[in-house]
């Protein structure tokens, strides 16, 4: 036991608290955007809306919410750990900064990136999460004719909502949800939350490029025959693809709706 603190409380086992919270945070974003991209069906909303409860109250996402939000605090208050150390160890920088050539840039300013990205997180769990969970958000029910398949839409009164709800009445199927489409159709009308989150993504993207293949080296899993696999991903799907996804919602919104 007290082996397994002393390296969990050394420098090295801060860093692999670090991969193992970055690894998982990266597994969700994945997830999230999948979701996500329902947000571009023709529909009213109706399955972002489905989506968005499916993702609050199914136990076992619910479960690994808490997880997730234990993972964001802990990789946030370890990297500062980990950044006050370093100054601490080098309190005057180097009149030559070797190995500065080869560092990337945003090796070089993961604080910042990291900075970003928490403002980011705080301002969209507070327009989001917090609206979606405190009944903040319009209400809306959809109409859809099993037989033509066309579905019509209306917001209802708050007075009208008790809760989620989907079945079929005479051939037509009812869904009564919170509009959380809504609000983000709404929330996106502002070109400064969009600014937000283009800026954030991009600093998302570089964090991810650095932060993705260094935490497989910091596990060791750095072998010359599985790095350029780990590169590709790094570089094409977490620091490419899926900041472009996420960064391409607020724009569609934006001028779109």
């Amino acid at each position: 036991m007290g082996n397994f603190k002393s390296t969990f409380s050394s420098t090295l086992g801060k860093k692999l608290i670090m991969a193992l919270t970055g690894l998982f945070l990266c597994t969700f974003l994945i997830v999230h955007l999948v979701g996500n991209l329902q947000i571009f069906s023709h529909d009213g909303g109706k399955a972002f809306n489905e989506y968005s409860y499916f993702m609050t109250h199914f136990p076992p996402i619910k479960i690994i919410s808490y997880l997730l939000y234990a993972s964001i605090i802990i990789h946030a208050v370890y990297a500062l750990i980990l950044t006050l150390h370093n100054q601490k160890a080098r309190p005057v920088k180097y009149a030559v900064y070797e190995g500065g050539k080869n560092a990337s840039w945003s090796s070089r300013n993961m604080g910042i990136l990291g900075t970003v990205l928490l403002i980011f997180i705080v301002t969209h769990m507070a327009n989001f999460w917090f609206k979606y969970h405190n009944d903040m958000v319009p209400f809306v029910e959809y109409r859809t004719s099993l037989q033509t398949g066309e579905t019509t839409v209306k917001e209802i009164p708050a007075s009208e909502f008790r809760d989620f709800v989907k079945y079929v009445d005479n051939g037509v199927e009812i869904v009564r949800a919170k509009d959380l489409y809504q609000q983000v159709s709404y929330a996106f009308q502002n070109v400064w939350l969009v600014i937000l989150y283009v800026v954030a993504m991009a600093a998302m993207g570089f964090h991810l490029y650095h932060g993705f293949w260094s935490a497989f080296q910091t596990f060791g899993w750095d072998h010359k025959k599985y790095m350029p696999i780990v590169s590709f991903l790094g570089v094409w799907v977490f620091a490419v693809l899926i900041p472009l996804g996420f960064a391409a919602m607020p724009l569609y919104v934006y001028f779109t709706k």
